[in-house]
């Protein structure tokens, strides 16, 4: 039942094909890539971030190939640079994601970039997907602390919102990469982004290595924010630190909103049974629950 006060739907946004198993220590076959797409399609999901373009390999554009296309799917991309960028438009993806680090720190170590690097980088790679037709969206990562610098305030993530919303994104994603933050940091990141990004749309992404993934994305989508990642499983973590947990499950996620009774479009169960799917083929149990439990 939908209670006063609880907003009525919300997207997910499926990562683990991408940001989740590009963290694993197990690689996974490329036909169990576009199984793992296919099951996220099946439960229900209609954004799913696919592939990073990075180093020229391929193997993004194969993938692409292989996915099937329905109605009203979008595919997501991570993109590092403008030759990247150019790959991901001629393979079909809808939408390109760059990022944005918060801390000098993060991005030295991830790419050895800077924050200003970033924010350059951002505006080139913004103009040239708005000139593809493809929609930018921009990530800033350790948004609600830095494993490297520690605390990150939220004045500092919104100054970087205000200047990222100069180049037109589409989103910008607030993420949580190595969950550190809780949920009464998120209404405080939350409200000082919408002050200085008023009218851009805000999806959270949170990591659930202390155990308040699932606190702080119940917090962001109460708050309103206008997507949530999850990853299927559970999977992934951090590139530069290991032991960090995985995004939130999109299995223990959708139950925990459809309980709330919001409408997400999901069935939990076609999600928890890719969740045991995917553990099986990365030899180890996933750190999802609502698996366990059937």
């Amino acid at each position: 039942m939908q209670q006063a006060g609880v907003p009525a739907r919300i997207e997910v946004v499926e990562v683990g094909p991408s940001d989740g198993l590009r963290h694993e220590r197990t690689a996974i076959a490329a036909p169990d890539r576009v199984e793992l797409v296919e099951r996220a399609l099946a439960a229900g999901l209609r954004r799913i971030e696919v592939a990073a373009f990075g180093a020229d390999s391929g193997e993004p554009e194969r993938l692409l190939a292989a996915l099937p296309r329905p109605d009203g799917v979008r595919y997501l991309a991570l993109v590092l640079d403008e030759p990247g960028l150019d790959r991901a438009a001629v393979a079909g993806v809808d939408e390109v994601n760059a990022i944005v680090a918060a801390t000098d720190g993060h991005a030295a170590r991830t790419r050895r970039s800077s924050t200003e690097q970033d924010l350059a980088r951002w505006a080139e790679l913004a103009a040239r997907a708005h000139r593809h037709g493809l929609r930018p969206i921009a990530t800033i990562a350790v948004a609600f602390g830095c494993p490297l610098e520690g605390e990150v305030s939220a004045e500092h993530v919104a100054a970087l919102a205000r200047r990222i919303a100069d180049a037109g994104p589409a989103e910008i994603v607030l993420a949580d990469t190595a969950g550190i933050g809780v949920p009464t940091q998120v209404v405080r990141v939350l409200e000082r982004v919408r002050e200085e990004a008023p009218g851009v749309p805000v999806r959270c992404h949170f990591h659930n290595t202390r155990n308040t993934g699932y606190a702080n994305a119940a917090t962001a989508f109460l708050e309103g924010v206008a997507a949530l990642d999850a990853s299927i499983g559970g999977i992934g973590g951090s590139a530069e630190a290991p032991g960090f947990g995985g995004t939130v499950a999109t299995e223990d996620l959708t139950y925990l909103l459809t309980g709330m009774g919001v409408h997400t479009g999901l069935d939990a169960d076609a999600l928890a049974a890719a969740g045991t799917w995917l553990g099986e083929r990365l030899h180890r149990d996933v750190p999802a629950m609502l698996g366990r439990t059937s």
